[in-house]
């Protein structure tokens, strides 16, 4: 069965050494989900109850640990509730990676 671009993408954050991404599931990233369900051995989601939370979460992860933070949602409303924290990590210069659909 071949990769879809979600199986590549979770393959890449892996690869990268991303061990944990903070998120909220939503429909428009029902293929991420599926993804990082078939990889939960190497990778730990940590869902959260607002997009807001999972952007401060990667946020701190990535300032303490050293390490790549990521975050998750869904496309819309869900990848605007990103911004405060993204917006939190670039002014401290914080990698954290943003995936949206």
């Amino acid at each position: 069965m071949a990769n879809s671009a979600a199986d590549v993408l979770i393959d890449v954050l892996h690869e990268w050494g991303v061990e944990v991404v903070f998120g909220l599931p939503g429909d428009g990233i029902n293929g991420i989900m599926e993804a990082l369900r078939k990889r939960q051995e190497g990778i730990r989601f940590i869902q959260v109850r607002h997009e807001e939370s999972a952007a401060f979460m990667a946020c701190g992860y990535a300032k303490f640990t050293g390490r790549l933070g990521v975050c998750l949602a869904t496309s819309g409303p869900g990848g605007l509730h990103l911004l405060n924290g993204l917006y939190d990590a670039n002014t401290k210069r914080i990698c954290v990676g943003l995936l949206t659909y």
